[in-house]
């Protein structure tokens, strides 16, 4: 997507807009709704609410200061809206994919001067790669051939925010934290990210992919099997796994003491060790997609096993094992709930589906100025987020169109 790219579609955005219009309220409102959004494309240095407001919109910027920080609009109902869009636009490219639709879980950081924008803290910023003064959101990103969109997203709120001090109460007020927010890790954010789309009941997910820190929550993994949801996740390579059923491996009775209830651990492997285990002749390789130097291909080998969950036994999955070609080996490891006729192929694509979301990001960092808010309060983060999404669903959905029409 180059800035040309971005200036040529907002010719069409008064179409896009009338869709969305009525839920932003009035008039004013959804002028303000359009200028922010167009802004976001076209605006060529910083896409903040000041030059948005002198350069793309009426020149009010206290009033569009207001509308994105403040202002009553359900952000919630606006993306539903932006669901459905979906739903309309870009699933169908799915009906002939071997993964079909894949909900991506993920996380980003925004660098934030300060100790007062909602949610700030010392905290891993994952795009520096170290700890860093920041905000951190949590993101579903719906993906399909034709395109991604978001889907939902929320703001983590650390445990500094949430504590039962005056100094706590002071910066929540100041943020406009709402009263029912208390602290949540991420894997339960994410948890309540793909039930609210499974609850709204526009977006169907084949599969939901994420990386490490959600793959080893086990109520994260319970939630999934709850809504009947199937997902790859990815592990560390130290998560044990059982090679045979452990309501098997529990010790007889021997007629003295308290009856045995937990299995041997006998059977027990780590998921780096039963990757060294494998023959030969177990592992298959696939091209996962296209490279920036040609086909990417990795190998991959899938184990029936039983995870561990709370500390004990959990149901029946796959262990799902990626090693890169050549001399020097890289390995990722996945567990997933699916049923055991699903093709080592149809896992492998799933779990290299996940790469798609760094090109969301890339976008809307690089083009869309998804981190170039200047808004405090919390409220503020997510209007300024859900734009950011429709600016994106508007760019993505008029390239595929002119992608349609010069195939014609």
């Amino acid at each position: 997507m180059t800035p040309d790219d971005v200036r040529a579609a907002a010719e069409q955005l008064v179409y896009f807009h009338e869709r969305f219009a009525p839920l932003f309220g009035k008039a004013q409102a959804q002028d303000h709704a359009c200028d922010y959004i167009k802004g976001l494309m076209t605006c060529p240095e910083r896409k903040s609410i000041e030059p948005i407001a002198l350069l793309v919109g009426h020149g009010d910027v206290s009033g569009l200061q207001k509308f994105v920080g403040a202002a009553p609009w359900a952000y919630d109902d606006v993306m539903a809206e932006a669901q459905s869009l979906f739903v309309e636009e870009l699933a169908p490219s799915a009906a002939g994919s071997p993964v079909g639709v894949v909900g991506v879980i993920d996380e980003s950081a925004f660098s934030k001067k300060g100790a007062h924008s909602a949610g700030v803290a010392r905290q891993h910023n994952g795009r520096m790669g170290k700890e860093d003064n920041c905000q951190v959101g949590v993101f579903l990103i719906a993906v399909t051939p034709a395109g991604s969109a978001l889907l939902d997203h929320q703001l983590f709120l650390p445990e500094s925010w949430c504590e039962a001090t005056r100094q706590a109460n002071d910066r929540r007020d100041r943020a406009h934290i709402p009263e029912g927010v208390a602290f949540r890790t991420k894997p339960r954010i994410a948890a309540e990210l793909v039930r609210n789309v499974a609850v709204l009941g526009q977006v169907e997910l084949d599969w939901v992919v994420a990386d490490d820190e959600y793959g080893r929550a086990g109520h994260f993994l319970d939630e999934l099997e709850l809504l009947e949801q199937r997902y790859v996740l990815e592990v560390p390579v130290t998560t044990a796994f059982w090679t045979t059923d452990p309501a098997g491996q529990v010790p007889e009775y021997s007629g003295r003491g308290r009856r045995p209830t937990n299995p041997v651990r006998d059977a027990v492997r780590t998921a780096g060790v039963l990757a060294a285990e494998l023959p030969a002749g177990s592992w298959q390789a696939f091209q996962v997609r296209e490279g920036a130097i040609g086909p990417l291909v990795f190998e991959f080998a899938a184990v029936r096993a039983w995870g561990m969950r709370h500390s004990k036994p959990g149901p029946p999955c796959w262990l799902l094992i990626r090693r890169s070609l050549g001399a020097q080996r890289e390995f990722r490891y996945y567990v997933s709930n699916a049923d055991g006729e699903t093709p080592l192929s149809t896992m492998a694509l799933v779990a290299c589906t996940r790469h798609r979301v760094e090109d969301f990001f890339e976008d809307g960092k690089s083009y869309l100025g998804m981190a170039q808010y200047e808004t405090r309060s919390w409220v503020g983060w997510h209007h300024h987020m859900t734009l950011v999404a429709l600016a994106h669903l508007f760019v993505t959905l008029t390239r595929l169109r002119l992608k349609k029409k010069s195939r014609n």
